[in-house]
């Protein structure tokens, strides 16, 4: 496979800058941030370039994933972009080693709500007090209206999968909650998408 030939997603192509620009504001200073359901790799490319002071571990549930990333950081990958991992957010087996940050980009809407508590156990279990659990993609925010092409989504995703659907900011926050984390900041962001950011209590 020749790099012109890498799977490329257009949404994080879109969407890496604006998402990069609230990072700049989220990371800390040092360690290691642990990238959940990523992909193609694209995000964690641009990230490690231009957040040069942190270590970035890129993962992902599926095999296939996992071999693309494999393949962009061979082709694209800087020195701080770690070797992607196969994890599946319902192990039990997360990596061990204290984790500074973590992403989730748009793995909430197209999986089932038991994912997204299982995302939430598991980064209670390997970050630091005090870390951010950054989490992206659109959502349904009580007492503002829903923009007419998350409904249209929404109905889209639930037709393909009853188990799918953009989920209430509300129901997100009590579940954090519940594995000790507090809402920090909620930011809009381009096509009706949020960056929710929360920190481990």
């Amino acid at each position: 496979m020749s790099e012109e030939e890498l799977r490329s997603a257009p949404a994080a192509l879109r969407n890496r800058k604006p998402i990069a620009d609230v990072l700049a504001d989220v990371l800390p200073d040092h360690g290691l941030v642990l990238m959940i359901a990523e992909g193609t790799g694209e995000h964690a490319v641009h990230f490690a370039s231009r957040f040069g002071h942190l270590q970035w571990l890129p993962t992902d549930g599926s095999p296939d994933a996992v071999g693309d990333m494999e393949r962009r950081k061979r082709f694209e990958g800087p020195e701080n972009m770690r070797p992607p991992i196969l994890l599946n957010v319902y192990s039990d087996s997360w990596p061990t080693e204290h984790v500074a940050a973590m992403t989730c980009i748009n793995m909430v809407h197209i999986s089932p709500w038991s994912a997204t508590l299982a995302l939430l156990r598991g980064a209670r279990s390997c970050l630091t007090a005090g870390a951010p659990l950054f989490i992206y993609g659109p959502f349904v925010r009580d007492g503002v209206m829903t923009a007419p092409s998350n409904l249209a989504f929404d109905e889209s995703l639930r037709s393909r999968n009853p188990e799918w659907g953009l989920r209430t900011l509300g129901a997100m926050e009590q579940a954090a909650a519940q594995n000790d984390f507090a809402l920090r900041n909620i930011i809009e962001m381009p096509a009706n998408n949020l960056s929710v950011v929360f920190n481990r209590n």
